[in-house]
């Protein structure tokens, strides 16, 4: 249909669409300038990562407990800020 230069056209984007977007997209620069000041923004610092992760039931309903306990204690800041605000 389109002959042998349609062909040779076709080809030559098939191979050289994926290597221009590796050259531009794996230079150290773009990578530094475009993705490392979204990294903090998407993931969370070393030290707020929680890596004693419980693994039998009783620690995990020790942790639930603290967890409930201590969004009881925002939840009571919240309404004693509001009440005082009114």
């Amino acid at each position: 249909m389109g002959g042998p230069n349609l062909e040779v056209f076709k080809f030559a984007v098939y191979v050289f669409f994926p290597v221009c977007m590796l050259v531009h997209y794996g230079n150290p620069e773009w990578y530094a300038k475009n993705v490392l000041p979204y990294k903090d923004r998407i993931f969370p610092a070393e030290h707020r990562l929680n890596t004693n992760i419980p693994t039998d039931s009783t620690t995990l309903k020790e942790e639930l407990a603290k967890i409930r306990a201590r969004n009881l204690e925002r939840k009571a800041q919240r309404e004693a800020e509001s009440s005082q605000q009114k």
